[in-house]
């Protein structure tokens, strides 16, 4: 079988190919909480969720700042020391999306009305969402309805709504401008969790309040200007926040206007005497700010700020300046798969949503659904940093620094929950808002002791990437230092008895994949310590020969004593990386191998995800992966490890890896290309960049999952390009799908803008600003200089695999001890509803 091209899951009907926009041409109410998410508007710091401006019908009416949240006592049903207790949940801000238009005093309700026309687009360059709609109404008038929504990048706390109506005959027309405190809600406050009374409760959804979240303390109307202000603080958090809104009525036709303010509710009515052909177009601004507990009042006076700013700059200006931001993002960002139209759309909208989840998070992290839903509670977790770090670190290095910089904000939290887990040093929470831990079930959360590895893998890649010794000196060695004391107190010397050296163990963690908790020596967890205790160490010396100051001033601030970097060094050389050499592959940890096989071919498509129709205890006595594990140590360490064993471990956790994480992808695509399975690259591709577009995992209506948004950029650039960064070096070992003309992607390296095109016929760079750069394409290096563009032919792409080992293909196979590997899949019982909670 030759290759294949790779499938396009969308109905091109409804959502046709845009290059550089998701355009929508029949509305659909059956997946109206996707496509409130795929149509969300978010710089970072607001998100809207893509709700119709009329709509009262919705998944969920969303308006979210980056970090306001909630706090919560998580209740243990059996507590014990140590527990997590600080549960944290975003919670929707004032929303003032809602505009509402009545003609001949007939509402015009977009979900259900008469509509000959519609299209709604996100436009990827103009950063806008526009409706164009033509309204028959039941009187025979017809009204065509342009709207915009903008979240600006250029001003952070700015959102910028217009919506004009033209009739077709006179006709007395209303528009109604709402900013609403939804309290109470099930559109928003999601009722979840095991006590909920819900059958088929989500661990994956945000938490349920069952009583006032928000208490207002400010409701004010500027009777001279018109000008609304609403604030409210959290009931337990004490976060503060405040909108403003301002109106603007642009029309030729004649109008009242009358203003309404109460806690929870803010109304501007426009009564027109509506023209034929005579435009009316009203004009809203609003702003949001937020504190830690800054009163209200001074919130509003901060609106009062951006909206008297954007006033005088005008609709025109703020337009231009979105496009500006945009046109800067794309020419640094951008991704181009030539020759695969559909691809190029699906990989535009994952950038972009990147962009909307990172660009103005500054003071903030980036959350799990960036700002585009509540799912995972609005939670910070390892995605960022292995995710969606690479891809800023490579284009917008700025935005990289702030999101390490906010993991810095937590290193005193972290090294209070190092105290509390008896160990030294710092341990970051596995999920989190504010810096405490927020994972109740210990054994999928705080076990999970990798994460301190994996901030400090994307440390140590963004100061590779950009040589910023400042930030390293400054911060980046504090969280170094601190996460390498946590793992030389968690693991312990121990020799094995058959006369070889002692080897550095790790035992009672789990890794990425949650399907296997609390073990000793998980192969992802020792290959990253180890690399944080040698980034460490490293990072000390370096420091102290090339800046004695900052290293004196280190030394002081983090009591660092000299033996404690040769003990990290000691324990980096001994670490235990487990090997089966019969079956030739690494265990995922030192009892995986002796589990029985979960066979997945004869699981029913019902009984997936496994999380959702299996107790735990009995996923985690079977070799089942919910993600790529041992896989994706593989490709962060990539020099640490030979082809031979790399193929070997993709055959045989390939089979036994479930995907039920949107995350696992990402890994199997990119490994699978290095190992030379093409066309199953291409399927793990598919499957990250359609992850929210075609709804994979049936959750997209919680928010865009923004760490396999990030991944698309890696499995286009790390997977097919063949990119890494280890050992100093940039190198290249491109795996391009055969019926791919090219990719072309640029990379911002040590000061340098480096383009990067990928064709069959070769590899091209060429240096578009800085000083020369070294590349390496398939051990060979490369000299990149100012001038001329030099380009590598082909030579090979590396092997081309066809098919893929099964579980069925790894049964009756034997371990080490001579025992043979068998199959099953356990039976399944319909979870009967919890009961509801007293």
């Amino acid at each position: 079988m030759g290759a294949q091209p790779l499938e396009d899951p969308l109905d091109r009907t409804r959502f046709p190919v845009d290059p550089w926009a998701l355009v929508e041409l029949r509305q659909d109410l059956g997946d109206l909480g996707k496509t409130e998410t795929l149509f969300a508007v978010a710089n970072g710091y607001i998100g809207l969720r893509g709700n119709p401006e009329e709509g009262r019908v919705a998944h969920e009416h969303g308006a979210y700042v980056n970090g306001f949240h909630e706090t919560f006592r998580i209740r243990h049903a059996e507590d014990a020391y140590g527990f997590a207790t600080a549960g944290q949940t975003m919670v929707s801000v004032p929303d003032a999306k809602g505009i509402r238009l009545y003609v001949d005093d007939e509402p015009f309700l977009a979900t259900v009305a008469d509509l000959p026309r519609y299209e709604r687009r996100l436009d990827f360059r103009a950063g806008t969402l526009a409706r164009t709609l033509t309204w028959r109404t039941a009187s025979g008038n017809t009204a065509q309805i342009a709207t915009t929504r903008m979240v600006s990048f250029a001003e952070r706390h700015l959102v910028v709504m217009t919506y004009e109506v033209t009739l077709r005959r006179d006709a007395p027309l209303t528009l109604v401008s709402l900013a609403i405190n939804r309290q109470d809600g099930e559109d928003e406050y999601h009722v979840s969790g095991p006590d909920s009374g819900v059958l088929g409760w989500d661990p994956r959804k945000a938490e349920t309040f069952r009583s006032r979240v928000l208490r207002p303390e400010l409701a004010s109307l500027d009777e001279a200007t018109g000008r609304i202000a609403l604030g409210y603080r959290a009931t337990n958090s004490g976060m503060t926040v405040a909108l403003g809104v301002d109106h603007t009525l642009e029309t030729e036709c004649p109008f009242t206007r009358q203003d309404k303010v109460t806690d929870d509710l803010a109304e501007t009515r426009f009564t027109v005497a509506a023209r034929a052909g005579a435009p009316i177009r009203l004009v809203k601004l609003v702003a949001y700010h937020t504190s830690r507990g800054v009163p209200p009042a001074e919130l509003a006076a901060r609106c009062d700020l951006t909206l008297d700013r954007a006033r005088r700059a005008g609709l025109d200006k703020l337009r231009r300046d979105q496009r500006e931001f945009l046109d800067d993002f794309w020419a640094r960002s951008d991704v181009e798969v030539r020759g695969q139209g559909a691809t190029q759309q699906a990989v535009r909208w994952n950038l972009f949503q990147v962009l909307q989840a990172a660009a103005r998070a500054e003071g903030a992290g980036i959350p799990a659904k960036g700002v585009t839903g509540s799912g995972y509670s609005g939670h910070h977790f390892w995605d960022s940093e292995i995710y969606v770090l690479p891809f800023l670190t490579y284009s917008s290095p700025g935005w990289a620094r702030n999101a390490l910089r906010y993991r810095h904000t937590m290193l005193d939290a972290a090294r209070r929950r190092a105290r509390e887990l008896s160990e030294g040093g710092a341990l970051f929470p596995w999920r989190t808002i504010n810096g405490e831990e927020a994972s109740a079930f210990y054994a999928a959360g705080t076990a999970q002791y990798h994460i301190d590895a994996d901030v400090a893998y994307a440390l140590v890649q963004y100061v590779s990437a950009t040589d910023d010794c400042d930030f390293l000196a400054r911060e980046g060695i504090d969280m170094l230092v601190e996460t390498a004391r946590m793992w030389q107190g968690l693991g312990f010397m121990r020799a094995d008895g058959s006369g070889g050296p002692a080897e550095f163990h790790i035992h009672g963690v789990t890794g990425p994949d949650e399907y296997t908790a609390v073990v000793n020596d998980n192969l992802f967890t020792n290959v990253m310590a180890r690399f944080n205790l040698r980034a460490a160490a490293a990072a000390v010396r370096q420091i102290e020969r090339a800046n004695p100051l900052a290293y004196r001033e280190a030394v002081a601030r983090l009591g660092l004593a000299p033996e404690e970097v040769a003990d990290w060094e000691r324990a980096a050389a001994a670490m235990h990386i487990p090997y089966d050499a019969a079956l030739g592959i690494h265990p995922q940890d030192d009892q995986f191998l002796f589990k029985e096989l979960w066979d997945l071919a004869a699981t029913p498509a019902d009984q997936r995800p496994l999380l959702l129709h299996y107790h735990p205890l009995v996923i985690y006595r079977f070799q089942v992966l919910k993600q790529a594990d041992v896989v994706m140590a593989e490709f962060l360490c990539s020099h640490e490890f030979t082809a031979e064993q790399k193929l070997a471990d993709f055959d045989y956790y390939d089979p036994l890896t479930t995907g039920d994480s949107s995350l696992s992808a990402v890994a199997q695509a990119i490994m699978a290309a290095e190992v030379g399975y093409q066309e199953l690259a291409q399927k793990y591709f598919a499957a990250a960049l359609y992850v929210d577009l075609d709804d994979l995992h049936g959750n997209a209506a919680d928010g865009v999952h923004v760490a396999s948004a990030g991944g698309v950029w890696s499995t286009l650039v790390c997977g097919f390009g063949g990119m890494r960064d280890g050992c100093g070096r940039l190198s290249f070992d491109p795996r391009l799908p055969e019926l791919w003309e090219g990719i072309t992607f640029q990379l911002a390296y040590k000061g340098a803008r480096l383009a990067v095109e990928l064709t069959q016929t070769g590899i091209q760079f060429t240096l578009l600003a800085g000083a020369a750069v070294e590349v390496w394409v398939r051990g060979e290096p490369v000299l990149v200089t100012a001038g001329a563009a030099v380009s590598v032919p082909p030579a090979g792409q590396g092997p081309r695999l066809i098919g893929a080992p099964t579980a069925r293909d790894i049964a009756g196979t034997r371990r080490s001890d001579g025992s043979v590997i068998t199959a099953s899949v356990p039976p399944a019982v319909d979870p009967a509803p919890p009961e509801s909670a007293a």
